[in-house]
């Protein structure tokens, strides 16, 4: 029993806690003209994750979905060594955590930094723990609860076979675009850079001699383990001697070739057997992530930077260089996986719930994932945003040196011709210019507060080109995986049509989806490379659009499921995520399609490139601008489809809930494993 002494000390605790929680938040908001120190965000960072995880965790998953451990979770109801297995909480989480956080957390905070520090930061600390977290355990609770079933599973059970048919076809639909995305991150990242290509290649035999190590059971996995770390950062070092050697125009690969090479890769990734290449460099990536992340956290702690981006910038207006959009809607569509995201309902649904071992894990899974996923957004954040702003702008902006330095200056965050040189030259680049993505910004952050700690300006180079390799080896491993996922979806919808595709054991089956999956994605990313406005300014909304919707779905989902469970006082926890997000995706997704601005519009940029035509030019222009009509169409289309398929789904939704909340309950059945069990 506790001590009303030990719970005065208690409560004062948390009463400090809250309090500096209010006040780094005050000094953020409030504070104009001088730079801000980044101590103040990793403050309220981690004050938000102790306040959240103590309180509104305990709450939502005691009084909300009020889990139960006499319950038997789907991994121990269906244990089979295989597919369900009862796991550690801390090995599901360090699973759990690896598969949410890919490259989201890093570079969405990144490109969100041209409306300045505030904006993203208030959305991470708040999305995270109202909406993500919400949203997460949600969608892994009723997984748990439904053998492990994934969402579009749940929602033809919980809501109709239509609702669940087109969730699969939104699901696969989402899925292709968030792969080019990410393959263009990698590409803007590795293009004309044949050190960060050197490492990223030297990268793929030694997860293919791991995994032949580790199916041998021969060798002790911890000697793996560090032989493999060790040969990734020798990898690192070795590659700063590719400048002037024979091997340089070989790995000097323009943004076209590196696209190709990468469909080829995740292609081939996603038909080897799991255990050759993608666990080992799945298992690799974690230990380069928690490490790279936790040296970061502390560098900034050590080095205290000034914030010198602005709390708000003049492109909240939807002017800014990196991407067109006014700071609402597309602050909450850029930054995604550290606040809300439907991706992780993927996660969530998939391979989590089949090694949860009790039902109150998923506070330390489900929640304490989310919320650690926002503190590497803010993390990210102060990265990008501890850079000199025209710099930042510079990298971020397409155009020629001498354009981009001219119009970031005269936009008011000067930069020099000498400047961006002195900085390629630092980080070993042949130039900064035009690096979209927002790795390449990351990277540049975060190798100058490394060289700071370790009193090493000399070392920038190497430093960057570690921290381009962390990150490009996380998003191949996303993307390899991504496809494999994506297989077996494709198969699904096709064994709607002619049921021997639906076979998982026909090679033929297989590798027919793969590649269709794999042209898909692989269409938009060499669009997207090809893009004069760097593919970026198109894709990331459309991304951003697409995994947004996705997770209204799951919201959607867990608000059906939370009426049938006779909670309809608590409905308001998952409606306030899901009718903000509905609002933000369905603006994003308007102002994409019709918005008169030729960079945010599609149809506009359409119109724009037709005139184009008509006034005249070579035949090489005309071709291109007839390509870009193209392709301006088709992305209206693609973001009109997503809009579309979700308002069916959440209409669908709403006629299950108007029917539960009129009490014909009978009608619409829960749908859980019985308990006991």
């Amino acid at each position: 029993m506790t001590s009303p002494r030990s719970g005065f000390i208690s409560k004062a605790i948390w009463g400090v806690i809250a309090l500096l929680l209010l006040v780094s938040v005050a000094t953020l908001s409030l504070a104009r003209g001088e730079p801000v120190n980044a101590l103040w965000l990793v403050v309220a960072g981690v004050c938000t994750f102790l306040v959240a995880y103590r309180f509104h965790a305990a709450w939502l998953l005691a009084k909300v979905l009020t889990l139960d451990d006499e319950r038997r979770t789907a991994a121990v109801r269906h244990a089979d060594g295989k597919d369900f297995v009862p796991t550690n909480r801390w090995v599901v989480f360090g699973h759990h955590f690896a598969a949410i956080a890919g490259p989201g957390p890093l570079v969405g905070p990144v490109l969100a930094a041209q409306f300045g520090y505030l904006p993203g930061a208030l959305w991470m600390l708040v999305g995270a723990t109202l909406g993500g977290a919400v949203h997460d355990c949600v969608i892994l609770f009723c997984s748990s609860r439904r053998c492990g079933k994934s969402l579009g599973q749940m929602v033809s059970e919980e809501v109709g076979t239509f609702a669940g048919i087109i969730t699969l076809i939104g699901i696969v639909a989402i899925m292709v675009i968030i792969l080019a995305v990410l393959g263009l991150v990698v590409v803007r990242a590795l293009a004309e850079s044949p050190w960060g290509l050197f490492t990223i290649l030297a990268s793929m035999p030694i997860a293919l001699v791991m995994g032949l190590a580790m199916r041998s059971g021969k060798i002790h996995l911890g000697l793996i383990s560090a032989l493999g770390v060790a040969a990734l950062l020798l990898s690192v070092w070795a590659g700063q001697w590719i400048h002037g050697s024979a091997l340089e125009p070989w790995l000097t690969l323009d943004g076209r070739t590196l696209a190709v090479g990468i469909m080829i890769y995740g292609l081939l990734a996603s038909v080897l057997p799991v255990w050759l290449l993608l666990a080992p460099r799945d298992y690799l990536s974690t230990f380069l992530k928690i490490g790279a992340v936790g040296v970061l956290g502390i560098a900034i702690v050590v080095l205290s930077p000034r914030l010198q981006m602005p709390a708000l910038t003049k492109f909240i207006d939807g002017t800014g260089p990196v991407f067109a959009g006014k700071v609402f809607p597309f602050a909450f569509i850029t930054i995604a996986c550290a606040a809300v995201s439907g991706f992780h309902s993927l996660i969530a649904s998939g391979t989590t719930p089949k090694l949860l071992a009790r039902e109150r894990d998923i506070r330390i899974v489900g929640y304490g994932a989310m919320i650690t996923e926002m503190l590497v957004g803010i993390l990210a954040l102060i990265a990008a945003c501890s850079m000199v702003p025209g710099e930042y702008f510079a990298i971020n902006m397409k155009g020629t040196p001498a354009e981009v330095v001219a119009s970031i200056t005269a936009q008011g965050f000067p930069v020099t011709m000498t400047q961006m040189e002195a900085l390629a030259t630092s980080v070993g680049e042949k130039t900064m210019f035009g690096r979209s993505g927002g790795a390449p910004t990351f990277a540049v952050g975060m190798a100058q507060m490394f060289a700071g700690v370790f009193r090493s300006p000399e070392a920038i180079s190497l430093w960057y080109h570690f921290a381009i390799m962390f990150e490009a080896l996380f998003i191949l491993t996303t993307i390899d995986a991504g496809t494999r996922v994506g297989r077996f979806l494709v198969q699904d919808l096709g064994g709607l049509l002619w049921k021997p595709f639906a076979r998982t054991d026909s090679p033929l089956a297989g590798w027919s989806a793969s590649i269709l999956f794999v042209a898909a994605w692989g269409y938009f990313l060499y669009q997207g490379v090809i893009d004069p406005l760097g593919g970026i300014n198109s894709l990331w909304p459309i991304f951003g659009v697409a995994n947004q919707l996705l997770a209204v779905i799951a919201l959607s989902l867990g608000t059906t499921v939370l009426i049938k469970m006779r909670k309809e006082r608590y409905l308001w926890v998952t409606l306030l995520p899901l009718s903000w997000l509905l609002a933000v995706t369905l603006t994003a997704g308007w102002q994409k399609i019709f918005a008169a601005d030729i960079r945010l519009g599609f149809l506009s940029a359409a119109r724009h490139f037709q005139g184009l035509i008509v006034t005249g030019g070579s035949a090489r222009e005309i071709a291109g601008w007839k390509h870009q009509v193209f392709n301006c169409h088709l992305n209206a289309g693609i973001t009109a489809l997503f809009v579309i398929l979700v308002i069916l789904i959440v209409a669908s939704c709403a006629r299950v809930w108007i029917s539960l909340l009129a009490g014909r309950h009978d009608r619409h059945p829960l749908r859980e494993d019985a308990f006991p069990a």
